[in-house]
């Protein structure tokens, strides 16, 4: 019998001007207190993109006329039985974000998101530089 994986997504929103990136303060473990990127859960059978614009739109109000993501990466955690796939994209004009799930702010991108306020123990910090090196267009 094959087991259920289950998935995540995380997703990294830059600013229409590229100056800072959303995070959200998260309210419940994991990662209680820390700031990280907003995602969710991929339900079972859903495709990648449509769960990332989902959890999208459900914890900011972005909508896929406010933003074009881009499929980064993906992280498989074997020990836990799980994956999280990576998204990123600019705003293409000022968006008014608003969620109940967790507090969001914008943030200034000159901090060390290695840090340990930062949820993943320096994946935020990894994912940008990522997203830097392979779609600048994104953070330019």
């Amino acid at each position: 019998m094959e087991k259920t994986i289950t998935g995540y997504n995380l997703i990294a929103v830059w600013s229409h001007d590229g100056k800072s990136i959303l995070l959200c303060r998260r309210l419940r473990e994991p990662y209680l207190g820390q700031l990280n990127f907003v995602g969710g859960h991929i339900e079972p059978g859903e495709d990648g993109e449509d769960a990332a614009y989902r959890e999208l739109f459900e914890e900011t109000a972005i909508t896929r006329d406010d933003i074009s993501l881009t499929h980064i990466l993906d992280m498989r955690y074997y020990l836990e039985d799980c994956y999280v796939e990576v998204w990123a994209g600019r705003l293409k004009h000022p968006v008014e974000v608003k969620g109940e799930e967790n507090r969001l702010l914008w943030s200034d991108l000159d901090r060390n998101f290695f840090a340990p306020e930062y949820a993943g123990n320096g994946n935020l910090g990894h994912i940008i530089e990522i997203v830097k090196l392979e779609a600048p267009e994104i953070c330019a």
